[in-house]
């Protein structure tokens, strides 16, 4: 059984793109391999101009550390050290130092200018998440894959969190690429792209709440 079947898909440029489709449809998958973290059996994939197909594992994880952001529902901090040291963490081990504009522009942006200094088990689940949108965006990556980001939090946090998501598009010029199963998550998105047994079956520009409903429904049919 294939996890993914004849997928094409292109995310653009400065754009927000979401995945959507049932459990085991293969929307986890087809992020995984678009970020290098899966490998493909067959076909290509490219992160800008490179074919990630054809690069071995150093040459990958490089490209993964300079190009591409990670942000996970379960946050992914490092316990002991703080907020900001989290932040800093993948430019730490590349051996590069924040442009302090952009982290101070890039904290005060996710609301952590007062929570720097704080270790993960002294913020709150929107606060450790907002540490994991701030991780992904001080690097500027040329695109930001998010897996479930807002499964763990509640409907505030989560609306802070896809706020933060959506401003990274509009403000900075990011490309987002988001799996949720969450149609209010989805409806931030400019583009909502539907999978079931591995294929992408539908598309759906300018989403609304009630229109990915919708075709979700359509979807279970």
């Amino acid at each position: 059984m294939r996890a993914l079947d004849h997928v094409t898909v292109g995310f653009e440029k400065g754009a927000f793109t979401a995945i959507m489709g049932p459990s085991g449809s293969g929307k986890s998958t087809l992020m995984q391999c678009a970020a290098g973290l899966d490998r493909l059996t067959a076909g290509t994939a490219f992160i800008g101009d490179v074919d990630i197909t054809k690069l071995g594992e150093k040459a990958l994880t490089l490209l993964r550390r300079d190009k591409v952001g990670f942000i996970f529902q379960q946050f992914n901090l490092l316990p002991t050290l703080t907020a900001e040291e989290n932040i800093t963490f993948p430019l730490d081990l590349a051996g590069r130092k924040p442009d302090p504009a952009w982290m101070t522009h890039v904290v005060n942006t996710v609301g952590l200018s007062d929570r720097l200094h704080h270790k993960p088990s002294e913020l709150s689940g929107g606060q450790q998440q907002r540490v994991a949108v701030a991780r992904a965006l001080v690097e500027r990556p040329e695109i930001i894959f998010a897996d479930e980001p807002t499964g763990n939090l509640d409907s505030t946090s989560s609306a802070e969190i896809l706020s933060f998501m959506e401003g990274a598009v509009k403000e900075f010029g990011q490309t987002v690429v988001m799996v949720t199963h969450d149609p209010v998550a989805a409806s931030h998105a400019s583009r909502v792209l539907f999978l079931a047994d591995g294929r992408i079956v539908d598309e759906l520009m300018a989403p609304t709440r009630d229109s990915v409903l919708d075709r979700m429904r359509n979807l279970g049919d």
